[in-house]
């Protein structure tokens, strides 16, 4: 497995949220990772992936809620974000494109 395939299957996707875009305006950008990843993976995984400088690394996991579907119960899969702060000068661009 490549270096690049690894990191890949640390940073899942960004997250685009209203709270996301008022954490970029602290120079910080929002993904979601892997469950079991941890903070210098996902650092190191920014980094080669995006060739900017991560300050710090902070996350949450979100429990997925129960949910019923047609008349089922159902529970969404847990969420783990991770809030990545930038070393000043670096910038990460994640809009749609819109």
């Amino acid at each position: 497995m490549s270096a690049e395939a690894k990191h890949y299957d640390v940073i899942r996707k960004p997250i685009i949220t209203e709270k996301a875009t008022m954490a970029s305006e602290t120079n910080a950008v929002v993904f979601e990772v892997a469950i079991d990843a941890a903070k210098p993976q996902i650092k190191e995984a920014v980094e080669a992936l995006f060739g900017v400088k991560v300050k710090a690394v902070n996350t949450t996991i979100t429990k997925g809620k129960v949910k019923r579907f047609r008349g089922q119960l159902g529970k969404r899969k847990d969420v783990k974000k991770a809030y990545v702060t930038l070393e000043e000068g670096n910038t990460i661009d994640v809009s749609t494109g819109l």
